[in-house]
């Protein structure tokens, strides 16, 4: 994660959380060094936001009780995963609060320009929930391929087949699918210039590629 955008991701964290936070939970809630975290707070500040360190139990870094939050706004990535897993909630009949549920997904789509209510439909379409998998991936596997999979940019993976057999494979995701096993990637393999299925779990490393494949 870059500094500008871990800079817009702490100051949305700390408005969605006005009670203290440690300096330490924001470094590893970010992995980053307490010494950056500092750093971040101090441009946070600059920035005229209101950032205030409380002491005593519960303390920590919070935004100061009178500042005034601005009305939330979406992006198409947060809005297409809220989307996806309310109505696999209302389709799996998880809560019975189906009709609120509903209007507040219209709600969240209506927070959306027009642009990104079309990149929220096209991510939608290939975004399938089928259960919760029970075979997690690695942390930063997952970062990369949300990232590459929202930005469609090709990711360059490290792969283990069901042999063991490892090896490295460039690919752009093209649907991502989650049942109640494992979360299966369907993507072009970019050197074969074919669909394959990945296992998520099966990825060892990932990383974005930045130019267009």
């Amino acid at each position: 994660m870059q500094r500008t955008e871990r800079l817009f991701a702490l100051a949305e964290y700390l408005r969605g959380r006005r009670t203290g936070v440690t300096a330490e939970a924001l470094a590893e809630r970010f992995e980053v060094t307490i010494r950056t975290i500092y750093r971040d707070l101090d441009a946070l500040r600059a920035a005229a936001m209101p950032v205030a360190a409380e002491r005593g139990r519960g303390g920590g870094y919070a935004l100061d009780r009178s500042y005034s939050l601005p009305p939330v706004n979406f992006t198409a990535r947060e809005a297409a995963l809220l989307v996806a897993l309310g109505r696999f909630a209302i389709d799996m009949r998880l809560m019975p609060f189906a009709e609120t549920l509903e209007s507040a997904l219209d709600k969240v789509r209506a927070a959306l320009s027009t642009s990104a209510q079309r990149d929220l439909l096209a991510r939608l379409g290939e975004l399938t929930f089928l259960g919760v998998p029970a075979l997690p991936g690695r942390k930063g596997v997952r970062a990369a391929v949300e990232r590459a999979w929202f930005e469609q940019q090709p990711l360059a993976i490290t792969y283990v087949d069901s042999n063991n057999i490892e090896s490295k494979r460039r690919i752009r995701i093209l649907t991502v699918q989650m049942d109640r096993h494992e979360t299966r990637l369907e993507a072009l393999d970019l050197d074969l210039n074919e669909k394959r299925p990945f296992r998520l779990d099966r990825i060892t490393r990932a990383e974005v590629l930045e130019q267009t494949v």
